[in-house]
């Protein structure tokens, strides 16, 4: 069986876990088996519908001391309900989550393990599955010999695919333990969709000047429904939230389409964003290193092309 754990933080899902249902169903087809969800804590979304996504069933832990994440009991937790349903297959996302009970599950389970997956195993044989390693450069294939295997999947890798039907939902009893951690407070970003699920992401750099400058970019965000981005000396001065920074010492996405400006296109900054589908580039520098990982670039002087592009967007968008 393959247990697919999909995150509600706050009682709600996200895209996250739709795509790790989906990607989880196709891992059961290929294994000839079923797939079966498995939410934690108190819920606000109705757990049935994990069943359009590609779950047979789905499993409900539904106590409120899990409303908050600990990953020692979350991954006691997931472990007993692993053994209790006899998986052998556990899929988590590649989120702060899933990264923090990965390694955690895979001790307690005596179980191989990949994180950060992107593409679908084979099973001619061998349990082998892909994934990129050195910033995006390379591409390794792994094979996981043990009984028990525990994956991570990528953001954005796979497009969550709505085409079942409502699943029956099954409360689970297991012994949750308590935590050693107390929550005092919890702080999250509300009102934006977080980079590592954003399918849209305009970002800049120091090229921007000082940030009395970004609400061109925010404006140009709004118009395109997309998620405003950062690099890595611009969150460092403090022109912007750390939480935008993307790059290889920030957040890796990997969004539909990329725009850049005033972004020299570092080497780190590529190593966060080069699994971009589409990159659009905007620099007066002819020269700038990010030009040759765009699809495409526009050569100009940002503070004359984003709002003439921000102007086009409205214009189509009320033509249209």
């Amino acid at each position: 069986m393959v247990l697919v754990f999909a995150e509600s933080p706050k009682g709600k899902f996200k895209k996250a876990a739709f795509e790790t249902v989906s990607y989880g169903r196709k891992v059961a087809d290929i294994l000839g088996t079923d797939c079966v969800a498995l939410t934690l804590g108190d819920l606000k979304d109705d757990a049935a519908q994990l069943g359009t996504y590609g779950a047979s069933k789905v499993l409900q832990v539904n106590d409120a001391t899990l409303n908050h994440f600990d990953s020692q009991v979350y991954a006691a937790v997931i472990a007993q309900a692993v053994g209790q349903v006899d998986a052998k297959t556990i899929i988590l996302s590649h989120s702060s989550t899933g990264k923090s009970l990965l390694g955690r599950l895979a001790v307690k389970l005596n179980a191989g393990s990949v994180s950060g997956v992107n593409t679908l195993p084979t099973n001619d044989g061998a349990f082998k599955i892909k994934k990129n390693v050195f910033s995006g450069k390379a591409i390794a294939e792994y094979s996981i010999s043990s009984e028990v295997k525990v994956i991570s999947l990528m953001g954005n890798a796979m497009p969550p695919e709505a085409n079942g039907s409502p699943a029956a939902v099954e409360a689970l009893s297991v012994d949750v333990p308590v935590s050693k951690i107390a929550v005092k407070d919890v702080k999250t970003i509300e009102g934006t969709v977080p980079l590592p699920e954003a399918e849209l992401v305009v970002s800049a750099g120091r090229g921007m000047k000082g940030p009395e400058n970004w609400e061109i970019i925010e404006s140009l965000a709004n118009e395109l429904g997309a998620t405003t981005a950062c690099s890595r000396p611009v969150a460092d001065t403090g022109w912007r939230p750390h939480h935008e920074h993307v790059g290889q010492t920030g957040v890796a996405i990997r969004p539909n389409l990329y725009i850049a400006v005033g972004i020299s296109g570092a080497i780190q900054h590529l190593a966060g964003v080069n699994r971009s589908k589409t990159i659009v580039v905007i620099n007066k520098d002819p020269e700038a290193p990010f030009f040759k990982a765009a699809d495409y670039g526009v050569l100009g002087d940002l503070f004359d092309v984003v709002p003439r592009l921000t102007e086009a967007i409205k214009n189509y968008k009320a033509a249209n």
